[in-house]
């Protein structure tokens, strides 16, 4: 049953290391995938909170964007390589690079820019 649950519904997936991390920013950009990192604690109520949303945004953009989500605590790498000082912090990358970062639990705003990140991405790349 559970891979049944799978096969309807996309996963935010959980990235618990920097190779973790690198691997899956590669495969996105091999892809042409953009990715919305969520960096998360498991501390941190508003964090917390936004996770049903993010589920919610990978299974409107399932073909379209990676979601990942980083807790600071287990990932401290990268939450240090891209300056993560509150939670929750939303990274947007395209082509494995930063295009916009989002800080705080605001689910219309992060919705825009999702909205926006997925519009900007041209489905016929030379």
């Amino acid at each position: 049953m559970e891979d049944q649950e799978q096969g309807t519904k996309a996963r935010v997936v959980k990235v618990e290391s920097k190779e973790s991390w690198d691997f899956h920013v590669n495969q996105a950009t091999v892809q042409g995938s953009p990715i919305v990192a969520h960096f998360t604690a498991a501390w941190c109520i508003p964090s917390v909170a936004m996770n049903p949303y993010m589920e919610e945004l990978a299974s409107m953009y399932q073909n379209t964007i990676s979601i990942l989500t980083i807790d600071v605590d287990e990932v401290k790498e990268v939450a240090s390589k891209y300056e993560v000082k509150a939670m929750p912090t939303f990274l947007l990358l395209k082509d494995g690079v930063p295009v916009d970062k989002l800080v705080g639990a605001n689910p219309d705003e992060i919705r825009k820019r999702v909205q926006s990140l997925a519009q900007s991405n041209p489905t016929d790349i030379a």
